[in-house]
């Protein structure tokens, strides 16, 4: 039985080390779910905050948490992400990014998330064009902004969106620091500027 809060991280380092060796995803969840059911939603987050890139460990421990917290922000995030890498589709990671993004809207990785989950360029674009509205300091969010403008441009002929991965391109450039990303920003914005649509 797990009591110490320092046998939960044990018992969950074990399992993964277990499921690394073997492979049996089967085996690996029957242990998840016993931990699980003996440990306590702040100590499940604690020990599993390694395995965030892992989602067959991460996804039950996070489903567990969600189940226990309904409104935990970085909970609704682990396991939205955790369903992002397994493929579990758009619509039940958008689900999770919005509920986190109703929990805390200053928490980032929850509008990534959402506008990550959304299928439809056009719309995608759009999302990424609220966040950096939102917090016009996220860079990451600046980039994937214009990227993804970029490909809308290309894809639909769409001179408004050209111009939009443009500007923020430009605004990247100003602000870089690094002279491989400044290359990589000037490169890409001489190509869309010759861009005839």
């Amino acid at each position: 039985m797990l009591t110490p809060t320092s046998d939960v991280p044990a018992a969950l380092e074990a399992a993964v080390a277990q499921y690394r060796g073997d492979g049996d995803v089967p085996s690996l969840l029957a242990r998840l779910e016993e931990i699980a059911g003996r440990a306590t939603a702040d100590e499940l987050v604690g020990a599993v905050a390694p395995y965030r890139t892992v989602p067959e460990v991460a996804g039950p421990i996070f489903e567990r948490v969600v189940a226990e917290r309904p409104d935990d922000a970085p909970a609704l995030i682990g396991l939205a992400n955790a369903y992002w890498l397994t493929g579990r589709g758009g619509d039940v990671v958008g689900d999770l990014a919005s509920r986190a993004i109703a929990a805390d809207p200053a928490n980032r990785a929850g509008w990534h998330l959402w506008a990550l989950s959304e299928a439809n360029p056009r719309r995608r674009t759009e999302r990424w064009e609220q966040i950096v509205r939102r917090f016009p300091d996220d860079e990451l969010a600046r980039a994937t902004l214009a990227d993804n403008a970029a490909s809308l441009a290309g894809a639909e002929h769409d001179p408004v969106a050209l111009a939009l991965a443009i500007e923020q391109y430009e605004a990247l450039l100003r602000s870089a620091t690094r002279a491989d990303q400044r290359a990589a920003l000037e490169t890409a914005l001489r190509t869309l500027k010759g861009w005839k649509l």
